[in-house]
């Protein structure tokens, strides 16, 4: 078998497929998950096509708004309450864990979106802001949900003594 050779041992007359100083910027457009950043005052300043996508909101309708445009409005105070002691702090509750959260498109549906969160630092360590990376988990969620019910009504059936009679002796 041979090996492929990495792109820097490739003889220098070939033409690299890609601007590897493009790269990151192509990967975060590109990718199907929605990548935000807001700054500390938590303003959008970066808004991905996954993110049009998954909220409704367009780049251009979303860069410069408040991050209130994909927080429900009963969930924004303790949205709040946790972005700026995260951002005042430098220390997130859950840095990097997947956590399962609420959020509406711009139609007015509700969303469940998968999140990771985590704070961006400048050079000297100064936390700039905040980046979530998400996707849409509402029909995985609303199942688990429905099943979470249906499994709870038949132990309750189970634990009845007015069940139709399965736990009896024959």
């Amino acid at each position: 078998l041979s090996q492929r050779k990495p792109a820097s041992t490739m003889d220098p007359g070939q033409s690299q497929t890609f601007d590897a100083a493009q790269l990151p910027r192509a990967i975060v457009e590109q990718t199907p998950e929605a990548v935000i950043f807001a700054d500390r005052d938590g303003a959008i300043r970066l808004w991905n096509h996954g993110a049009e996508t998954l909220f409704g909101h367009g780049a251009g309708d979303a860069i410069g708004q408040s991050l209130d445009i994909i927080i429900p409005e009963h969930l924004r105070r303790a949205h709040w309450q946790g972005f700026d002691h995260a951002i005042q702090t430098g220390e997130a509750r859950h840095p990097g864990e997947v956590r399962t959260t609420r959020s509406m498109h711009k139609d007015g549906r509700k969303l469940y979106v998968d999140l990771t969160f985590t704070l961006i630092r400048s050079g000297d360590g100064t936390v700039i802001g905040a980046l979530s990376i998400g996707r849409d988990c509402t029909e995985r969620h609303l199942a688990d949900v429905a099943l979470r019910k249906r499994i709870a009504e038949l132990e309750a059936r189970q634990k009845s003594p007015t069940s139709d009679g399965d736990r009896n002796p024959r």
